[in-house]
């Protein structure tokens, strides 16, 4: 009873700054671990033949160390084995994650078919949603909170099953599309962590803390592990993380905005610019009678790049955005304000829409290609 008292009054205090350090301490061991092995990858990799292939992409440049996402993974579970009790869940979700690093290691060594691809990220969402981590509901502005767990099927909702696995394969294809200019990736996790952080220390979101506690730390571990590769990513690619590690990033960011309590409307918000742009270019390649998973040219940060934009302004941009965004997530907590965030990134979508068209057409379609296959 005493120690209950006493955890409670942690995480109280840890709300309110007064043990803040705890956080410090968590997110430098975890930021020094991942360095570690970061620097072993570079040190290793180049030895085993891990290399990338930028002939491939018409890159005039000296190979780099590639499956990055490697150590990404390793340091995670590492930390997140340090830092949080073990669980069911945690177990279900590392074994998920396990999965679609495995299928990202063998799209990066000899290329897979999309169905394939699709067809385990399938697999990995389903380990969560019957490993009772899913979407039950969601709180529709002026209407109200409405329930997807009304149908069930060998115990598990089925309405909510289906938001699940969409929102998960959804994330995981928008974070390998997102991953196409050295430190875009890395550094969108890094915010998307962040963000999902500070909204599960938030008492004002939660009764539960200690459950929330532990949302929180993975959260910080994300944000950490992102950070860590951003270093060695931007602004000089020294590595890169592959498929490998956006596939993993991507599946831990819609976990974990599922698992803090319903924060997907919050993670979409700050990932709206990347989701909203995989949705106009998949639409773009239906339309076109094209192939849907065929890469090409034309995401946003192409397009920007064709404008004349440097890789590193796009960077730049790309997380400026982002970091408002998620700032913005954290001020703004009420449903109905996340409606005016929505529209205003709408607004600065069409926006850019304009300002690509009219300067695009402009330019020439010769610039630096991107550096994997989206």
């Amino acid at each position: 009873m005493l120690v209950s008292i006493v955890l409670l009054k942690l995480l109280n205090n840890m709300v309110i700054g007064e043990v803040f350090i705890n956080y410090w301490l968590i997110a430098g061991v975890v930021f020094l671990i991942s360095c570690l092995l970061i620097f072993i990858a570079l040190k290793l990799f180049p030895v085993l033949g891990l290399m990338d292939r930028p002939h491939r992409y018409g890159l005039n440049r000296k190979p780099i160390p590639y499956y990055g996402g490697i150590a990404i993974f390793l340091a995670f579970v590492f930390s997140a084995l340090i830092f949080v009790p073990w669980s069911l869940q945690l177990g279900m979700f590392l074994l998920a994650a396990f999965i679609l690093v495995v299928l990202g290691l063998i799209d990066d060594y000899r290329g897979l078919p999309p169905w394939i691809r699709l067809a385990v990220q399938l697999v990995a969402a389903l380990i969560l949603v019957f490993s009772g981590i899913g979407i039950l509901s969601f709180n529709v502005p002026f209407w109200g909170v409405v329930e997807l767990n009304s149908w069930l099927w060998l115990g598990v909702p089925v309405f909510g099953a289906l938001f699940t696995v969409l929102w998960v394969m959804t994330l995981v294809n928008t974070m390998n599309f997102v991953d196409g200019v050295s430190g875009l990736s890395s550094g969108v996790a890094f915010l998307a962590g962040l963000t999902l952080f500070f909204l599960s220390i938030n008492p004002a979101l939660h009764t539960d803390l200690i459950s929330q506690s532990y949302v929180a730390v993975l959260s910080l571990i994300l944000a950490m592990v992102s950070l860590a590769f951003l270093i060695f990513d931007f602004p000089k690619s020294r590595i890169l993380m592959g498929d490998t590690g956006s596939t993993f990033l991507g599946f831990v960011v819609a976990t974990l905005a599922i698992y803090s309590g319903g924060k997907v409307a919050t993670a979409f918000l700050v990932l709206g610019i990347p989701i909203l742009d995989m949705v106009w270019v998949v639409f773009r390649r239906i339309r076109s009678g094209g192939k849907f998973w065929k890469g090409d040219l034309n995401h946003l940060h192409h397009r920007l790049l064709r404008i004349g934009f440097s890789e590193r302004m796009v960077v730049v941009v790309y997380l400026f955005v982002t970091f408002i965004l998620g700032a913005m997530a954290v001020m703004f907590i009420d449903s109905k304000q996340k409606i005016f965030m929505l529209l205003a990134l709408l607004i600065l979508m069409l926006l850019l829409a304009f300002m690509l068209v009219h300067y695009g057409s402009k330019r020439d379609d010769k610039f630096v290609k991107p550096r994997s296959d989206d």
